[in-house]
């Protein structure tokens, strides 16, 4: 295979050299910033014997090559499409600066939310591993694993302090990223997160508890009475301050003399965050966060399934938009406030539906290149990705990606009547189950037959019928 020609094939199947803004690639897609998505040739990239699929995601296109051709690919690109090599932060600064100010708000909590997903992934893992030793009735009548074989019992603990230790310094991880993103030093972003759930501090419900006994504590600043309150599991909070900290830190960095930063500007701009992060931030941040999921709380309440209805039947919608990653955010204020979330079983349902429709695709279609897409969508799908499923196989013919939505929207609807709860946010997929709460198996394991066998079945039946695929 001509590989040099294949790049050109690319280079003007996206538009031209004038349309690519930077390009840089992962382990098996070209990930580009395009000036005007609305010039590619969809057909003729999906022709192109290398391109196995192609999608935008996050205001970055990409093209499917596949693993170890994509190295080769990316070199004759460059150099035919006269752009330098990109790092992928570059590429992500130059998509930045494309869309409206909603998708960039949206696209920066999903900047900030993304690195430290793993942590909170396998957290969530952990938790659910930890729930099946230590909840009882699942395997044994009325008893659990660690008290059948007590010796299991340490084992349970240590990964608990393990797996709990994303969540209970939440605040610290959240600022990390969330400075970085903003342009500060992410080292001062820890240590606010940190500070804001200081040992010292009370949590919200121990300061609920001593607020109604008389003796909450208080800090006395010039006769302005602030609660010595902690934010932990709290979102809002630590993300506005953190953009303040950023913003005042470049601001010194820019006033003062290089010869005095070291000195100046980390203890200034730290001081000053934390003292209007426990007046003014982390109060009213506080009361937006309890009220939206107050409200979502009370949605799911008063008529759960109707809630459970429209999230499963938007979720892949949110996912096409970026929108996906707000109800992460909401998910970790539901485990703070209420200690589970009713959103994400529908969310791992909903990623396991548009899997099973391009399953459907996959066993329908004779095309091997199709074929070969369908069959790492669906994996990737059923491991809780859903981008390439959903941009490079469901929306591509539509009525794959609807009938999955349709399918979630029925499982969601079921689930969200029957009360399922997960108690952590872990791999939305298959191995999601783990982290559903073991009262709940039984109705989560019936959403997923829902969510496996309708999207499958009426996609393979609706693609013999077609015969588009």
């Amino acid at each position: 295979m001509d590989l040099r020609q294949q790049a050109e094939e690319i280079v003007a199947a996206l538009g031209g050299k004038e349309n690519i803004q930077a390009a840089t690639h992962c382990v098996t897609r070209l990930r580009l910033a395009l000036a005007d998505e609305g010039k590619v040739d969809k057909e003729a990239l999906q022709n192109i014997d290398v391109v196995k699929g192609s999608f935008s995601a996050n205001n970055q296109y990409q093209v499917v090559i596949g693993q170890g051709t994509v190295d080769k690919v990316y070199k004759e690109f460059i150099q035919v499409a006269e752009v330098g090599e990109s790092t992928k932060d570059e590429v992500k600064e130059t998509v930045s600066k494309n869309g409206n100010p909603l998708q960039r708000a949206l696209k920066t909590l999903g900047d900030i939310f993304i690195p430290i997903l793993p942590a909170i992934v396998t957290a969530g893992l952990l938790l659910g591993i930890h729930n099946i030793l230590n909840n009882p009735g699942i395997f044994f009548d009325s008893a659990s694993i660690i008290e059948v074989y007590p010796q299991w019992a340490g084992i349970a603990d240590m990964i608990y302090v393990i797996a709990n230790t994303a969540f209970a310094f939440l605040p610290a991880l959240i600022g990390w990223s969330a400075v970085k993103k903003f342009g500060g030093s992410p080292l001062l972003g820890m240590v606010l997160g940190l500070a804001l759930i200081h040992p010292s501090l009370l949590n919200p419900t121990d300061y609920a508890s001593a607020a109604l006994e008389g003796n909450a504590p208080v800090w006395n600043l010039f006769g302005l009475e602030i609660q010595r309150i902690g934010y932990q599991g709290q979102v809002l909070p630590v993300l506005f301050a953190a953009w303040v900290l950023a913003k005042i830190e470049i601001f010194l960095r820019r006033k003062v003399p290089d010869s005095f930063q070291l000195l100046v500007v980390a203890p200034v701009a730290l001081l000053l965050t934390g003292i209007v992060s426990f007046i003014v931030i982390g109060p009213i941040m506080f009361i937006v966060g309890n009220a939206i999921t107050d409200g979502f709380v009370a949605v799911f309440d008063t008529v759960a399934p109707v809630g459970g209805l429209l999230y499963g039947a938007l979720y892949g919608a949110l996912v096409v938009t970026g929108l996906h990653h707000t109800f992460l955010a909401l998910d970790l204020q539901l485990i703070a406030n209420t200690g589970a979330t009713f959103l994400w079983p529908i969310l791992a349902l909903s990623n396991i539906s548009q899997g099973s429709a391009t399953l459907g695709v996959m066993l329908a279609t004779k095309d091997e290149k199709l074929r070969g897409l369908s069959l790492t969508s669906w994996i990737s799908a059923w491991l809780g990705v859903t981008e390439p499923a959903v941009f490079g196989v469901n929306l591509r013919f539509r009525y794959p990606f609807f009938l999955a939505l349709g399918a979630s929207a029925v499982a969601g609807t079921f689930i969200a009547w029957r009360g399922v709860e997960a108690s952590s946010v872990g791999i939305g997929g298959v191995p999601g189950i783990f982290s559903i709460l073991p009262g709940s198996w039984g109705a989560f394991a019936i959403g997923m037959v829902i969510v496996i066998v309708v999207p499958f079945v009426t996609t393979y039946l609706v693609a013999k019928r077609k015969k588009n695929v």
